[in-house]
């Protein structure tokens, strides 16, 4: 089946060129100029990515981006101004898979977009087990989800892939570049804030006190690692 694209925008040139490009590429194209029309979208079509500018009339990306967390954890490319780097940070604090700074090439997009989609549904290929347990948490890599206290977290599939990849391999000590290409690919290497606010968006949704983290550890000037070994080991 074709993967279903849901791009908000409101230059209307970009978004007939995205058209163009994405349908040549075989995939199922929505499209909306403002962020109440895209979240209408949202609700209609289901798609299985959104790419969303943050410049957007009455409802900004950030509203729009909050709002899509909200119900449901389909992964969000956001378009931002290149040298925004603060926006950059905001949209991944806020629940963004990824971002593209305009201007860019539509190969460019399209090698995100396929990336993002991969991580996305790599989720459904783990093995059925659970990584660890403990009277608080259990991290269950067969369902791909995480549970504090018998409550399922509301991770995005990121967060998922970047839990269950520390977790596989308990006590075990990953550099950024390491988590870079084992979850992002190669072609983020260099994304080292990508690791940094995944790690801190992990740790508040399921570390007891996130400032001083018991799971998720970090060794510094090093990187990360998974504190274990597993119950049951």
């Amino acid at each position: 089946m074709k993967k279903k694209l849901l791009i908000i925008d409101d230059d209307q040139k970009l978004l007939d060129a995205l058209v163009l490009y994405f349908r040549k590429e075989g995939y199922q194209v929505f499209t909306a100029k403002e962020g109440s029309q895209g979240l209408h979208q949202l609700y209609q079509f289901h798609p299985d990515l959104v790419i969303l500018d943050i410049m957007l009339p009455h409802i900004d990306g950030w509203e729009v981006c909050e709002r899509i967390r909200k119900m449901t954890n389909v992964p969000i490319i956001m378009l931002t101004a290149r040298g925004q780097e603060a926006s950059r940070v905001k949209g991944l604090v806020m629940g963004a898979d990824d971002y593209v700074a305009k201007p860019f090439s539509l190969r460019e997009l399209a090698a995100r977009v396929e990336a993002v989609l991969r991580r996305s549904l790599g989720v459904q290929e783990q093995s059925d087990d659970v990584l660890y347990a403990d009277g608080y948490l259990v991290i269950d890599a067969g369902r791909m989800e995480a549970r504090c206290a018998g409550k399922v977290l509301n991770l995005t599939a990121t967060e998922r892939r970047v839990l269950v990849f520390l977790a596989r391999n308990p006590g075990r000590l990953f550099t950024p570049r390491q988590i870079l290409v084992g979850i992002w690919g190669s072609e983020y290497a260099d994304e080292v804030n990508y690791v940094r606010l995944y790690i801190w968006r992990l740790r508040q949704k399921l570390e007891p006190v996130p400032d001083k983290p018991r799971y998720i550890l970090t060794e510094y000037g090093m990187g990360y690692r998974f504190a274990g070994p597993p119950s049951g080991d």
